[in-house]
């Protein structure tokens, strides 16, 4: 491939990643939804969960849709869902600013949300395995950019809201100004997309780059698994869906994930809520509209820029004390290094950063001022998780269905995340006094963290177990 191709094929699935990320700035919409359009908690979660969850029952088919046809095809498809998701959304937004809770806006505002959320599952896979594929031996890294990328989208567009769409007087989001940019942007950024990256390496390409590195040196890649036979009894190298499911290590693995990426994403969801129901560092700005707004953009922001971070330094690291093995076509699991250290310990990380963050928001966060450790220790938390998740995955079976692997993990997630939402916005709910839209105090959220750390600690021993499990190994 030539040095200029690769450029501009880097430089789009950058552009792809770095504009998917309009759905993770709901909570500096949620302010203006619940005050125009008399949304309450409950259907807020419902909006922006449509959004969550829709990009995880399709994320096998467009893994596989990555996998074989390449990620020009996901580029286009985003493009027009974004444009109906977020256009759609406009539309209904300006319409509908009403004195009483509709029930036909709750509706449609979910249905264009989802559609959000199915073009950002789209562009997501697009860049993500453009970007694992296109540099394989540096999976990590490829990885980790284009997943800092991603997470840096919502600081992004979180200052351009802030400082072009918002009301200086009400503190406020034109949520309807707001998401017809949103569209434009999208339709442009993903249509320039699907035209460069019908370029881009997909699977015929990988399996001449794989095949290539037989017979190379023990320097460049040491075997890591063989079997006592090789040429009568070969490990596979393809996995069935049925056998990976099979597997103790699947379940552990989604475990983990259901339980960490769940939690994470429902403080993701509802920062501006748990923002909202804490007063003020200084008393005398408490009821500010434009001091909330700030807040809530400011939490947007530190998660964004926890996320973008850790997933650019996560997947340097990992790279580099632990390379991503992969399988020779004689069947031997191999990798460029001897690993210094399991991949696995990324995973425990993150439990335990989760862990800490959770027991000090129920013995420390009395303010808004103190919310920045729930900020900073969730995106950290996911972010490094979503980094080591592609190496993990092709390690244990194979780079060729990294795609559809990927895709059947996020099931999990795509369990945890409305679990832990409902469960916060049923709370929150239940703790809200009469004539509110949004709960205040401490008891809106203190029951789901209690909760939110029993979900770390079994996390935390399932990252244990995988870890001794290949200690040496991956």
């Amino acid at each position: 491939m030539s040095s200029t191709r690769t450029v501009l094929i880097c430089f789009a699935i950058g552009l792809n990643a770095f504009c998917a990320g309009g759905m993770l700035t709901f909570p500096i919409m949620s302010p203006s939804l619940a005050a125009h359009n008399k949304l309450s908690q409950p259907q807020l979660t419902t909006i922006v969960l449509s959004g969550m969850m829709s990009q995880y029952p399709i994320a096998p088919f467009v893994g596989y849709l990555v996998d074989r046809k390449g990620p020009a095809i996901c580029s286009l498809i985003a493009a027009f869902l974004f444009v109906f998701g977020f256009g759609g959304f406009a539309v209904e937004v300006n319409n509908t600013a009403i004195e009483k809770a509709s029930l036909a806006t709750f509706y449609r505002l979910t249905f264009y949300f989802l559609l959000a959320g199915l073009g950002t599952v789209f562009s997501y896979c697009s860049s993500l395995f453009s970007a694992s594929k296109l540099f394989p031996s540096h999976i990590g890294l490829a990885s980790g950019a284009s997943m800092a990328l991603f997470g840096l989208s919502p600081f992004f567009l979180s200052v351009l809201a802030t400082n072009y769409f918002t009301d200086p007087i009400t503190g406020l989001l034109n949520v309807s100004r707001y998401m017809t940019f949103l569209a434009f942007l999208t339709a442009a950024v993903y249509t320039f997309s699907a035209l460069v990256l019908r370029s881009a390496p997909g699977a015929a390409d990988l399996t001449v780059d794989i095949r290539a590195t037989e017979g190379v040196g023990p320097g460049e890649s040491t075997p890591l698994l063989a079997s006592d036979s090789p040429s009568l009894n070969p490990p596979k190298i393809e996995h069935t869906t049925s056998e990976i499911l099979k597997t103790g290590d699947f379940w552990l693995l989604a475990v983990f994930c259901l339980l960490t990426l769940g939690v994470s994403e429902m403080i993701i969801s509802n920062i501006g809520g748990i923002s909202m129901s804490l007063p003020h560092s200084l008393p005398h700005l408490m009821t500010g509209p434009t001091t909330r707004k700030s807040s809530i953009a400011f939490q947007v922001n530190l998660i964004s820029i926890a996320n973008t971070g850790a997933r650019i330094l996560v997947g340097i690291l990992a790279d580099c004390i632990s390379p991503a093995a992969t399988y020779l076509p004689t069947g031997v699991l191999a990798f460029p290094k001897k690993p210094a250290i399991s991949r696995f310990v990324f995973l425990f990380g993150s439990a335990i950063v989760l862990l800490v963050t959770f027991i000090w928001m129920e013995v420390g966060v009395q303010s808004q001022g103190n919310l920045w450790a729930l900020s900073i220790g969730t995106g950290l938390s996911y972010s490094t998780v979503f980094t080591v998740l592609p190496a993990l995955i092709s390690s244990l079976w194979g780079i060729n269905n990294i795609g559809r692997n990927f895709g059947i993990m996020m099931y999990a997630p795509f369990t945890g995340t409305p679990l832990f939402s409902y469960m916060y916005a049923l709370i929150s709910a239940s703790h809200k006094e009469e004539g509110e839209t949004i709960c205040r105090g401490r008891p809106c959220w203190q029951l789901t963290f209690y909760l939110a750390i029993v979900a770390s600690c079994i996390s935390l021993f399932n990252s244990i177990i995988l870890w001794r499990r290949w200690r040496g190994k991956i």
